[in-house]
């Protein structure tokens, strides 16, 4: 279950696993159920007030679609429509579909204070200001805050706490946010073209925007050395479940290369394994670039992420483990001498992905019979991303703009039409009433929902992105 995951009016929850809520009695004999982190998020906080003779026990969790309905109903008999409005959300639209909140009832002077007038009269206040001071450590918000109600829909309810993570939380408190205006600002989904500088490494440049986005849910679609710089195309949030659809045939590359020595990563950060002469035969290395294969099965550096048996290439180096060393097709589409000095060079190489430029210049030096390694390093261009296109990470923050996926895949986008929303929703096909050609980016309300594609007559699903 996504923690941040925001249902109101204009975002229903959908139906969620069973298996991640957990049981759980309050002191009136109730059996509530509860999201398993939200579970542990509670009882923090009831040790904390307890501390402070503060006592709160669970007045509600999780409820199904239909006990939501019933409530309703129930509370409209009792209190009236306007009430309910107020207070009670529709099925469907409530935040107890997600597990992740509830409701709390105070205990004093050993009386159970249960109805809405006694918790929300004047003498509470500061009691509910005082476990409002200690939400955020645990991990939790106050759904409903004062002065918010325009943007949440519902008044203030200084007893219904909601789950969003310990770093969510203390920065929802620290920015005066809301969960509608958290979501506004930081859930957003799309793709981020990011120059990527040199000494890091793309793991620790994915981190730094998860920190800004404040997401776990941010990838990456071609590694780059520490060694390297330039386009590094990174997904946020829903866009991660598109990065097969993002890793390019084809990528730019310009690099520079130091004459007479052989590293074991096959870069100058490596260790020197083997060192010659310095001086560069400019007339081999001119030939070379003639007549070197367009094609070819390049063996891959040994200090690199390939997976041999489930283990990463790097870490049988670390280990000073024998390994027989994976080779792979590549092609060479342009290769471009750009520069020629006494002991060094630079070229343009456009390839297609899974070529390492490392390998590349370890196997020029061999046809120059010769030592070459890499000395710096540049993706220029990745499918048709370009760096001109891409932020420096001083640049990136929370309202830098996003790719949507649909104009980052160069796909036709549709507003889902009502009569096919619940196909929509279940990933069922439809008729392709939409003039799809290959494949369409579904939209509802704007949001992209789902990635539909044409098989015969129908279009069938094939990725699912949000949901409605």
């Amino acid at each position: 279950m996504n923690e941040k995951i925001l249902v109101n009016k204009d975002h229903p929850c959908l139906k969620i696993d069973q298996n991640q809520l957990k049981k759980v009695t309050n002191c009136l004999g109730q059996t509530l159920l509860l999201e398993k982190r939200t579970l542990k998020a509670y009882f923090e906080l009831k040790e904390r007030l307890a501390s402070k003779r503060i006592e709160i026990d669970l007045a509600s969790g999780y409820r199904t679609f239909e006990e939501q309905q019933k409530i309703r109903e129930e509370f409209q008999e009792q209190y009236g429509l306007d009430y309910v409005e107020k207070y009670v959300a529709r099925a469907g639209e409530s935040e107890h579909h997600t597990g992740l909140c509830f409701d709390v009832f105070l205990r004093v002077e050993g009386k159970d204070l249960l109805e809405n007038e006694d918790l929300l009269a004047k003498e509470r206040e500061p009691l509910w200001q005082e476990i409002k001071k200690n939400l955020s450590s645990c991990g939790l918000i106050l759904r409903y805050p004062k002065e918010k109600e325009r943007l949440t829909g519902y008044a203030y309810e200084p007893w219904h706490y909601r789950y969003v993570g310990k770093s969510t939380a203390q920065r929802m408190e620290k920015e005066h946010l809301c969960l509608e205006e958290y979501d506004q600002k930081y859930h957003r989904s799309g793709i981020l073209l990011v120059n990527k500088p040199q000494g890091l490494t793309s793991r620790e440049v994915v981190n730094h925007i998860s920190s800004v986005f404040d997401t776990k849910k941010v990838g990456h679609t071609g590694t780059l050395d520490p060694l390297a710089t330039g386009v590094l195309v990174v997904t946020v949030n829903q866009a991660t479940k598109v990065s097969d659809l993002l890793m390019s045939a084809t990528k730019e590359y310009l690099a520079e290369v130091v004459v007479g020595k052989r590293t074991d990563t096959l870069d100058i950060e490596g260790k020197v394994l083997e060192e010659g002469s310095s001086l560069l035969d400019q007339e081999k290395l001119k030939e070379a670039f003639r007549i070197f294969p367009r094609e070819y099965n390049q063996e891959v550096p040994l200090y690199s992420a390939k997976k041999v048996k489930g283990k990463k290439l790097y870490q049988y180096a670390r280990e000073g483990k024998e390994v027989e060393i994976p080779r792979q097709h590549v092609i060479l589409y342009e290769l471009e001498l750009l520069e020629i000095k006494e002991s060094s060079f630079r070229f343009r190489a456009l390839v297609s992905k899974g070529t390492y430029i490392r390998s590349l210049i370890r196997d020029l030096g061999t046809a120059c019979q010769s030592l070459f390694t890499m000395s710096a390093l540049t993706r220029t261009k990745q499918g048709n991303f370009t760096l001109d296109q891409c932020y420096s990470l001083e640049e990136i923050t929370v309202d830098t703009p996003l790719l949507k996926i649909g104009e980052a895949l160069s796909l036709k986008e549709a507003e889902i039409k009502k009569e096919d929303q619940e196909r929509l929703l279940n990933g069922h096909p439809m008729k392709n009433t939409y003039g799809v050609v290959d494949k369409v980016v579904f939209l509802c309300k704007g949001q992209e929902i789902a990635i539909y594609q044409r098989e015969g007559e129908e279009l069938k699903s094939y990725k699912k992105l949000n949901s409605i």
